[in-house]
C-alpha cells in the first residue's frame, strides 16, 4: 500500500495539461438563484493570483456550529491550520481551450461547501472538463448548520427533501451554464473581473456528469432521477440514507460508486447494490487505506498525526488516494459521455485492478438485505 505519506502541507496541483481558472458565480440572493465555483481550463497568465482555500470566515464559524465547538476558539486554530491555503487555481484567469468542454457538476457533502474540493475540481478541469461545484444552500451548508444537531431527530423530515432540494440546485446551476453557453446575459452579483462571455459556446451540453461526495453522493443519484441531461454519475463514499427507495428503479444513467474502506456498512451498501442492473453498467471499488475524509481538500492540509487523529487521513498517501479516484473517475467519464481522450489508459482502475483497490466492497453485504 502506498502509505509514505508526504510530509509537505498544501492542495496538489492539478496533473493535466491546461492551467486551471476558477471563478465564482450568484445569480441571485434568494432561495431560487444558484452559487456555484466554475473551475475551467484558462490562459497562463502572471498576474492571476490564487484564491484563498477558506473564502471568509464565516464559513470558520459554519464549522465550528456544525462540529459544536466555540466559534472563537475555532476560529482562531481553523485560521491558523488552514488560513494560509489556497486553491490549485487561477481567479477569473481568462478562459482557454482547444474545442468544446464537457460538463461536471459537483456536489458537497454535509457540512462541507463549494471550495472543499478543489483538488478534484481543478483535476477535471485541467483535463478539458468545466466544472460547476455547487454551494449547497439551507442548512446543509456550513455556514448555516446550527440547525443542523437538531434536524437529526427529524430525518425524515428533513432529509429526504434535502437531497431532493440539492438535485434541484445541481440542476438549476446546469440551467446557468446552458444560459451562459448560449450566450443569453446572466447577472453575476459577485461582480467578479471573470469575462462569462468568453464562455459562450465553449460547452459541450451532450457530455453532461453529475459528481458528489457523501451527501452529494446521495445527490447524485437523485439528480440522475431528475434530470436526463446528466448522462453519468461518479458518488464518491456515498451516504445512501436520504434517498427514497422508489426513486432507484427510475435511475437509468451509468454510476460509479468509489469508495473508503472505513466508512462503508452493509446497509449502505445494500441501498447502492439496489441500483444493480443487468443492461446498465453500475460499477464499485473501495479505495485501501482511506477514510471518509479522505476526498476533501482537508486530508492534504494537516499533518500524519492531527490528520489520522482528527480521521482525516487513512493509512494510505492522500495524494496517491485521490489519483486513483481522479483517474478511475476520467476513465468512466470518457467510456460514458464518449470523449476523445486517452483517459481509458485508466479502464482497469474502473474494475478496481490495482494493488491499492478493493474491486466492488470490503463490507458483507447479506443478498437477503438487496
Amino acid at each position: 500500500m502506498g502509505n509514505a505519506c508526504s510530509n509537505h502541507l498544501g492542495i496538489p496541483p492539478a496533473k493535466g495539461p491546461y492551467a486551471v481558472g476558477c471563478t465564482d458565480f450568484m445569480m441571485d440572493h434568494t432561495a431560487q438563484g444558484s452559487f456555484f465555483r466554475l473551475y475551467y481550463p484558462c490562459q497562463e497568465t502572471e498576474k492571476a493570483e490564487k484564491p484563498d482555500w477558506v473564502p471568509c470566515k464565516e464559513y470558520f464559524n459554519g464549522l465550528a456550529d456544525f462540529m459544536k465547538i466555540n466559534r472563537t476558539l475555532s476560529e482562531k486554530i481553523f485560521n491558523y491550520l488552514f488560513g494560509s491555503f489556497k486553491i490549485p487555481a487561477y481567479l477569473d484567469a481568462p478562459f482557454k481551450s482547444n474545442g468544446k468542454c464537457p460538463v461536471v457538476i459537483f456536489s458537497h457533502g454535509l457540512g462541507a461547501f463549494r471550495t472543499l474540493y478543489s483538488a478534484i475540481c481543478a483535476e477535471l478541469a485541467s483535463r478539458g472538463f468545466i466544472v460547476a461545484s455547487v454551494e449547497h444552500r439551507y442548512v446543509c451548508s456550513s455556514i448555516c448548520c446550527m440547525l443542523f444537531h437538531f434536524l437529526l431527530t427529524c430525518v425524515n423530515v428533513w432529509f429526504h427533501p434535502q437531497v431532493k432540494q440539492r438535485a434541484d440546485e445541481c440542476i438549476l446551476a446546469l440551467d446557468r451554464l446552458t444560459q451562459i453557453n448560449s450566450g443569453r446575459p446572466v447577472q453575476n452579483v459577485l461582480q467578479t473581473k471573470f469575462d462569462c462571455t468568453t464562455l459562450e459556446n465553449s460547452m459541450d451540453l451532450c457530455r453532461i456528469a453529475a459528481m458528489g461526495h457523501s451527501f452529494g453522493g446521495a445527490t447524485v443519484v437523485e439528480a440522475l432521477c431528475k434530470e436526463v441531461k446528466f448522462k453519468c454519475g461518479v458518488a464518491l463514499d456515498a451516504w445512501m440514507f436520504p434517498l427514497d427507495d422508489e426513486i432507484f428503479a427510475r435511475v437509468k444513467q451509468p454510476i460509479f460508486f468509489i469508495n473508503s474502506e472505513k466508512f462503508q456498512w452493509a446497509g449502505n451498501i445494500s441501498r447502492m447494490k439496489k441500483l444493480d442492473s443487468a443492461s446498465i453498467q453500475r460499477k464499485m471499488i473501495t479505495i485501501r487505506g482511506t477514510v471518509h475524509q479522505s476526498f476533501p481538500d482537508f486530508t492534504f492540509l494537516t499533518g500524519n498525526w492531527i490528520g489520522k487523529l482528527m480521521k482525516l487521513k487513512g493509512e494510505i498517501d492522500p495524494e496517491i488516494a485521490i489519483d486513483l479516484s481522479n483517474k478511475a473517475t476520467l476513465a468512466f467519464l470518457q467510456r460514458h459521455l464518449g470523449l476523445e481522450a486517452n483517459f481509458n489508459q485508466w479502464d482497469p482502475l474502473i474494475d478496481g485492478q490495482d494493488e491499492n483497490l478493493i474491486p466492488g466492497t470490503n463490507v458483507t453485504v447479506l443478498q437477503s438485505a438487496i
